[in-house]
């Protein structure tokens, strides 16, 4: 009876976690002409950050372990997202946090102190992980230049040390798109922490 029970409580719960959307690798993106708030005060949309190559989507968050582990390497990200002519935006879509941990000004907070080089923006109302599918922080999102999904998952298989990657799953992505080549390893599985979705 009580297996039933907790069966039943499963199956209650999973319909609100399935309402979110999945975008799979091919979708094209959506909610690209959205405006979201930037550290800087700015508002930008996926579409405004997209270049010539295509667009990395980030969710992320101020004070989840793993992305503190991984974040060491953002900058890195970034700069290699530059040279190969592909925009950066990182979003924070933890919804339930907004009065605490992950406000904007906590936001603001931590672009400072970690010298944050990209877009690091507040996805109000979780909208843009909702539609995306968007699971963890960190979770990454590529899009090659006509806006498609070529890879998604985690950064890199070590998220406790970069000296200890094997495999740069979201940097290989990167460098295959501006070659204008197919993505070998398409998904992987994002590791990190639960976004607090509204």
């Amino acid at each position: 009876m009580k297996r039933w029970f907790v069966f039943l409580m499963v199956v209650a719960f999973f319909p609100a976690v399935a309402g979110t959307g999945t975008l799979e690798i091919g979708g094209k993106v959506t909610h690209s002409d959205v405006k979201m708030l930037d550290v800087s005060g700015e508002k930008v949309s996926l579409a405004d950050v997209a270049k010539e190559n295509g667009l990395l989507v980030m969710f992320s968050s101020n004070t989840c372990p793993f992305v503190q582990q991984w974040e060491s390497r953002f900058p890195e990200i970034k700069k290699w997202a530059d040279k190969n002519n592909v925009g950066m935006i990182v979003l924070n879509s933890n919804y339930k946090n907004r009065d605490g941990v992950d406000s904007y000004e906590e936001m603001q907070k931590r672009a400072r102190e970690k010298n944050y080089n990209f877009y690091y923006v507040v996805d109000k109302e979780s909208k843009i992980a909702n539609a995306f599918g968007g699971q963890t922080t960190p979770h990454v999102f590529l899009f090659d230049s006509r806006m498609e999904l070529v890879y998604k998952g985690a950064i890199d298989d070590n998220y406790k040390s970069a000296d200890a990657v094997k495999q740069a799953y979201l940097k290989d992505a990167i460098s295959s798109i501006a070659k204008g080549e197919n993505v070998a390893i398409a998904e992987t599985k994002p590791i990190g922490c639960s976004i607090k979705r509204k």
